[in-house]
């Protein structure tokens, strides 16, 4: 079957883990700042607005899509539900495109969420986006959050009365890259942000009745700046009490600028224990907030550093412990099993005997054939799979 072409719309290459199961929208191309030395995305592209009208087509595409599929599931006996024989009819047969199953995918998850692409949609002229969210409820009357990345730098920049009418529109919440707190690391990484200007940014989005989602990055500062990082860090999420902190512990694959300052010695990576110990830091440091923290993302080393502040703050220094506990050899493979995806708990490493031997016997293969250091580049490999 040949599938109208008319039906495909534009999508950016990335959206943060809560945002799977969502509406995928692109409102702006790439990222008008792109020269953080440890973001992989993005690199040699060059940042574009769309203009309304080319947006509001891909939001009528998407639109379309959606009455196509609710027809098919009619033809198909189904009284137009999105169910598992409709999907897989989509999934699996010839002449549907990645827009056509983007949308399938969507409704079958029915998640009544979406997610504004690329890096920071809030650079656009407030009407542009007022009217884009504006049409884009009128489309998808259903749709109950809508979400966007955008830059503390940018968000500064808008007045609290200009956020309100954006979130007015639909709007809902705003995911920021905070990444750190510090000033000097700030610099270093080439952020092209203060930590005031984070703190300023945080509290008008608040104000203008946002949700809050700041992205926070354990390991940033390296050995050298490591702990001013973590109290700083803390420090500036303390003055904006967002709704969510979420930690994305840093990875230096090859194709991102800070990797020449890893290779020249520049720039010294935390080990895993030493994250650990910013992790309790920074947690420790957070102060009269009642923000949710999540750890959900595989690169991270312990998904279970998460909770509401401050009732849950016990919890997750206990999570922190709990690891720091663990007899070397037990780190070693948990440290494995979490990068391979096979453990998300340092409980997991009693609940499975078979996979604990596993694990256990592979890395000593490594050992004896390339020694601690080969250990190390193996774990490095498995967690870099994942950026």
């Amino acid at each position: 079957m040949m599938i109208n072409p008319k039906f495909h719309f534009e999508q950016g290459p990335i959206r943060p883990p809560n945002e799977a199961r969502s509406l995928l929208l692109r409102l702006t191309r790439n990222c008008p700042w792109n020269q953080c030395l440890f973001c992989p995305v993005y690199k040699k592209q060059k940042f574009s607005l769309r203009t309304v009208d080319e947006i509001k087509r891909d939001i009528q595409t998407a639109r379309d899509i959606v009455d196509d599929i609710k027809a098919l599931s009619w033809r198909l006996g189904f009284s137009g539900d999105v169910n598992d024989p409709v999907i897989s009819h989509i999934l699996t047969r010839s002449g549907y495109n990645d827009s056509y199953r983007s949308i399938a995918a969507w409704l079958y998850y029915q998640t009544d969420a979406c997610f504004l692409q690329d890096a920071d949609n809030l650079i656009m002229p407030t009407s542009d986006l007022v009217a884009v969210l504006a049409f884009l409820k009128e489309k998808f009357p259903s749709i109950k959050r809508v979400t966007t990345y955008s830059r503390s730098r940018t968000v500064s920049r808008k007045s609290v009365e200009s956020l309100r009418r954006i979130r007015q529109a639909g709007l809902d919440r705003v995911h920021i890259g905070l990444e750190s707190g510090y000033d000097p690391l700030l610099k270093l990484m080439k952020k092209g942000v203060t930590g005031a200007q984070h703190v300023e940014a945080g509290q008008r989005l608040l104000q203008a009745g946002m949700e809050v989602s700041e992205y926070v990055m354990p390991g940033l500062g390296g050995q050298a700046m490591w702990e001013a990082h973590a109290r700083e860090t803390a420090h500036v999420l303390n003055q904006i009490n967002p709704h969510f902190i979420r930690l994305r512990s840093l990875r230096v694959p090859d194709r991102v600028p800070l990797a020449a300052s890893l290779k020249d010695g520049r720039f010294s990576l935390q080990t895993d224990d030493m994250l650990a110990e910013e992790i309790r830091v920074f947690i420790t440091n957070l102060e009269g907030i009642t923000s949710t923290v999540t750890s959900d993302h595989i690169m991270n080393l312990l998904e279970e550093v998460a909770g509401k502040l401050p009732e849950d703050k016990p919890k997750m220094l206990h999570v922190v412990k709990k690891y720091q506990d663990l007899t070397d050899s037990e780190r070693l493979i948990y440290r494995a099993g979490r990068r391979g995806g096979a453990y998300r708990s340092t409980d997991d490493l009693k609940r499975d005997p078979a996979t604990y031997r596993k694990i256990k016997n592979m890395i000593q293969e490594v050992q004896s054939q390339e020694g601690e250091e080969g250990v190390e580049k193996f774990m490095t490999a498995l967690a870099d799979r994942y950026i």
